[in-house]
């Protein structure tokens, strides 16, 4: 989908009353190659439910950087099988095993973090998003959790070209609770990413 800064900006105005459904309804009209991606962290299912109800067969990109905690795997499986997704699972191409005898995890501050970051996170990302080519990504950015994200808004375009849709950008976290709970849909807080230290922290993917 090729639009102008003019037309993304007219666009972001009048999806602004917009429910996440709607939003997500009109970017699968105007979609040919739509993916959303989920790495299960909390309120997921939110994104997944608005965009497995728009598009059933909707690829699901599944980055499972090999670090989750037991308590995100089982939320995974409970959300895949209550949604009927359609996951596409890429992994590291090295075993966790495998790096944490040659690397462990690194700090923030050893040299090595960058090649951990791109080894468990960034290298499966871009495998996935060169396979899928998607003209439309959904993702659950929202406004208030990096100053990159505050900077975009519900529709946004990265230097790739593809035009991310961010259905729940102004939803604050209470207001994804009770959406959740309206909605009858799961939520898991025991989630870790090894790549941040902070929460606030960016964690790469969105600054391409």
């Amino acid at each position: 989908m090729s639009l102008t800064e003019k037309e993304i900006a007219n666009l972001n105005k009048s999806l602004r009353d917009k429910t996440p459904l709607e939003i997500t309804q009109w970017a699968i009209l105007n979609a040919k190659k739509p993916v959303v991606t989920t790495n299960f962290r909390p309120y997921e299912a939110a994104i997944l439910a608005v965009c497995s109800e728009a598009l059933p067969d909707i690829p699901v990109i599944w980055c499972d950087s090999g670090y989750n905690t037991p308590n995100t795997y089982k939320h995974a499986e409970n959300v895949i099988d209550l949604l009927s997704l359609n996951v596409k699972l890429y992994v590291p191409k090295q075993t966790t095993a495998h790096r944490d005898v040659m690397m462990g995890i690194p700090d923030i501050d050893d040299p090595k973090h960058k090649i951990f970051t791109e080894q468990v996170k960034l290298e499966p990302f871009k495998r996935a998003m060169s396979d899928f080519a998607p003209d439309v990504w959904f993702t659950n950015l929202r406004k208030g959790q990096t100053a990159l994200r505050d900077s975009l808004d519900i529709l946004s375009v990265g230097k790739d070209g593809v035009l991310k849709v961010s259905p729940f950008y102004y939803y604050s976290d209470e207001e994804l609770d009770v959406y959740l709970e309206e909605n009858k849909l799961p939520n898991e807080f025991k989630y870790f990413d090894p790549t941040k230290v902070l929460e606030n922290r960016e964690c790469g993917l969105h600054t391409n």
